[in-house]
């Protein structure tokens, strides 16, 4: 019963996705708008079969800005969060500090970020890192201070060292959030790669759209979009099963569920 309810429940994403691709192509097909302005599912289909090179090219350079930049976020979301949770008063000086990162629009930051570090990787990535690392830290933090005090009083009354506190207590209660914040940023690093490119840069996703949006060939700006969908959809999954290898005990809890 529990896996027939799982099924109807994947069932509804997709007939309403359904829903929308007739509802495209219904509009499309009557020219209610020019199809200049937007093109079939089936042009954009096309559109990305005959560029599928030239799209995969410029998405390798995307992806490794995305994957470097994701790899320092979660490094130093891992380090600020430690280090916030271990100090009190590093604390409450950066806090604020990390909030207001957020603040900032990534569109009016990443052309400065050119001109100061030029048209190479450097800009993306950094724009990456600052658009990454602020879900992971939270969650990260907010699992610290979450933690069962009374099994951390009980592990130091035991003589274990702070190193053990975070091992087997405080590290395990911060996985569910830090992978929720991590499904947030591998998608937040392919929308910030393409939006650093956008700005300036010789190759990647946002490169490309700049170019074909130029050339008004709107079927292919929509096939970079479904790209990079797919691809966003794909590092999700991606962490999903890293999520089930690190945290095993979740697959037991689901096995439980459907029984």
């Amino acid at each position: 019963m529990k896996r027939l309810q799982s099924i109807t429940n994947k069932l509804y994403p997709a007939a309403v996705l359904i829903g929308l691709l007739l509802i495209w192509y219904a509009v499309t097909f009557l020219e209610v708008v020019p199809k200049f302005m937007l093109p079939s599912p089936g042009d954009v289909v096309r559109a990305l079969l005959r560029s599928f090179p030239d799209l995969m090219q410029h998405a390798r350079i995307t992806l490794t800005e995305a994957f470097v930049g994701l790899t320092i976020s979660i490094l130093l979301a891992f380090w600020i969060a430690l280090l916030m949770d271990r100090f009190e008063g590093l604390y409450k000086a950066l806090h604020p500090l990390l909030v207001i990162t957020q603040t900032i629009p990534t569109v009016a930051i990443a052309p400065l970020l050119v001109l100061w570090m030029g048209y190479d990787m450097a800009p993306k990535i950094t724009l990456i890192v600052m658009t990454c690392f602020f879900p992971m830290t939270i969650a990260l933090l907010g699992g610290f201070k979450s933690s069962d005090q009374n099994a951390m009083n009980l592990m130091r009354a035991m003589g274990a060292k702070k190193w053990h506190i975070y091992r087997y207590i405080k590290l395990p209660n911060a996985l569910p959030g830090f992978f929720s914040g991590l499904r947030i940023s591998v998608s937040y690093s392919i929308v910030g790669a393409v939006i650093a490119e956008w700005l300036g840069g010789n190759s990647g996703l946002g490169v490309y759209m700049t170019r074909v949006r130029k050339s008004y060939s709107f079927d292919k700006m929509f096939a970079v979009i479904f790209l990079i969908i797919i691809l966003s959809l794909v590092l999700m999954k991606c962490v999903e099963l890293i999520e089930r290898r690190v945290m095993p005990w979740l697959q037991t809890e689901d096995a439980q569920k459907e029984a």
